[in-house]
């Protein structure tokens, strides 16, 4: 190869790197999501709403 083609493919290379590092796909199930979407997973397994939780939270002055 010469150091044309090999520095074609390392830039090639760098495009892919830096396109590919936007989210990773794997990652993408494991965040909470929307407040609605909280609040209804909550709901649905029985425990209490989004809104009750976030209050019952604070520290009391």
């Amino acid at each position: 190869m010469t150091d044309t083609e090999i520095l074609r493919i390392a830039a090639i290379m760098a495009v892919l790197q830096i396109v590919s590092d936007g989210e990773n796909e794997a990652d993408v199930g494991r965040e909470y999501g929307e407040a609605w979407a909280q609040d209804h997973r909550r709901m649905a397994v029985g425990r209490s709403s989004l809104l009750r939780h976030r209050t019952g939270n604070t520290a009391w002055r």
